[in-house]
């Protein structure tokens, strides 16, 4: 698991419009939300991705991009983001590297069943690539709110 104060890992997705996004992209311009949620179009996930496109401004307000992250592939983000006209910007890692490079592809129980999956996790990167946030298995509902606290209060 990641820890604040080390830098974040690169990285390198692709996004809802199969467009190239990576870290390196936001450097010394932008702070990073980096989100990682289970599923499209599942109730807690749609939940956190309203939240956070409600709060939009807000993080612009604050020199933060929000990123979203799963494992579905580039058309699941799309039907996603139309579903519920989400302005978020959704990164497609298929090949779970950038789950695992964030440590949130982790062993999860459901009903006395163990399977590997997506820990719901957020992690906040300053314009220097920096970690300042860093927390898994957060609940979906009211985290939105909690991360522009956060940052408000100084990152």
């Amino acid at each position: 698991m990641l820890s604040v104060n080390q830098p974040a890992a690169d990285f390198s997705s692709s996004d809802q419009n199969n467009n190239a996004v990576s870290l390196s992209d936001f450097a010394q311009q932008k702070n990073v939300v980096l989100y990682f949620y289970p599923k499209d179009d599942t109730s807690g996930c749609t939940i956190e991705a309203n939240q956070f496109t409600a709060m939009k401004d807000q993080f612009d307000q604050l020199d933060c991009v929000i990123l979203g992250v799963s494992k579905d592939n580039a058309q699941s983000h799309c039907d996603f983001i139309n579903k519920f006209n989400l302005n978020l910007t959704l990164l497609a890692d298929t090949s779970g590297k950038l789950c695992d490079d964030y440590g949130v592809w982790q062993d999860k129980g459901k009903d006395g069943i163990t399977k590997m999956g997506i820990v719901r996790s957020t992690f906040v990167i300053d314009k220097n690539g920096i970690l300042k946030y860093a927390k898994y298995g957060v609940t979906a509902d009211g985290h939105a709110a909690e991360i522009l606290d956060f940052i408000k209060a100084g990152l």
